[in-house]
């Protein structure tokens, strides 16, 4: 399949740049076989049934970005991808010349950090400080928005690009259907039967590439690590042996469930995954998927075609620009039946 088939206009209006005022007051499009509906977010108190189970992704978005200098005095900016010990990183890094192996760099005025060596596009970082990397981060760094968000973080953003359940510490970018949650929402869904799980896996800046070749199967694909508790496992078991769905709050979860459901078991523990769902692949594990809107060319805009159809999804794509619903990682949500005889 070629890339340009993935592709849609967008008028730039519609990329949201802020939250709406309140979590849960999104507007939400609900596609089930060739059927599209308007809905509100507080609408899938309707659409999930007892005995479901909700997998949400617990991780939490890291203070990421950093500015300084080489030790020639030239301006850098850093991008941690991943923490990878107390006192070492993988990073980006933004300068006129790429620093060299072995040289030094000065972050936000008082962190000395030598430069490694590289690993693809990244570059291996140690931090010289008694505290650690994360501890490092969250007081100096800046929260990590989107490309395609024009302003600089500020303390909404702080509160707001974050989920209300994030616990496990390590990711660059959110996983954004979970944000649209609040406490009352998921007491509700408690209410309603509905099991809430959880799996953990680290967003990292690759998830806003668009894919730049001619063909799909050509792009190589980010990697990134999750975990899944042998708790959500057996949660999963418990709703298909009620006759419940499984349903994957965001692409991450979805992710990291189809990825350790290889072996066509799903297995608990933790892991690297590079998996690239595209049109034609057989789902393992996810019956329903909570979304939000992604970018043309994106290999999340390709899974949500596998998942819901590529016919049917590029329409709901088409209905959501003429119906003005907000894009991206601050706009509303679709909530997608799997599609398993969709062309």
């Amino acid at each position: 399949m070629r890339t340009d088939e993935f592709d849609f206009v967008l008028p730039e209006r519609l990329i949201a740049q802020h939250p709406p005022e309140l979590r849960g007051t999104s507007r939400l499009l609900y596609a089930h076989g060739d059927e599209l509906e308007d809905c509100r977010f507080a609408d899938l108190l309707q659409l999930v049934r007892p005995d479901d189970v909700l997998v949400l992704n617990d991780t939490r978005v890291i203070k990421a970005r950093l500015f300084g200098s080489k030790q020639s005095g030239g301006k850098i900016e850093v991008l941690v991808e991943r923490v990878l010990s107390e006192h070492e990183a993988l990073a980006q890094v933004r300068a006129s010349h790429a620093p060299k192996a072995g040289s030094f760099m000065y972050l936000a005025k008082n962190l000395r950090v030598e430069v490694l060596g590289r690993d693809g596009r990244f570059f291996r970082l140690r931090f010289f400080s008694k505290d650690t990397v994360l501890e490092l981060l969250e007081r100096y760094g800046q929260l990590p928005l989107p490309p395609y968000i024009s302003h600089a973080a500020n303390d909404e953003d702080e509160q707001r690009y974050q989920t209300v359940f994030a616990r496990a510490a390590g990711a660059v970018a959110a996983p954004t259907a979970g944000l649209h949650f609040d406490e009352a929402m998921l007491q509700a869904l408690r209410d309603k039967g509905v099991q809430i799980a959880w799996v953990t896996l680290h967003v990292g800046a690759g998830t806003f590439q668009p894919v730049s070749t001619e063909y799909i199967r050509e792009h190589s694909m980010h990697s990134e690590c999750y975990e899944i508790p042998q708790a959500t496992v057996d949660a999963i078991a418990r709703a298909r042996g009620a006759g419940g769905r499984v349903i994957a709050v965001g692409t991450t979860s979805l992710r990291a469930l189809e990825s350790a459901a290889q072996g066509e078991l799903l297995q608990a523990g933790s892991g690297e995954t590079r998996i690239f769902i595209m049109p034609g692949y057989r789902f393992r594990v996810v019956d329903a998927l909570l979304t939000n809107f992604h970018l043309p060319k994106s290999t999340l805009l390709m899974l949500v075609c596998a998942f819901g159809g590529m016919k049917q999804m590029l329409a709901a794509y088409r209905h959501a620009v003429e119906e003005e619903y907000r894009f991206f990682s601050y706009g509303d949500a679709m909530f997608i039946e799997r599609n398993d005889h969709a062309v």
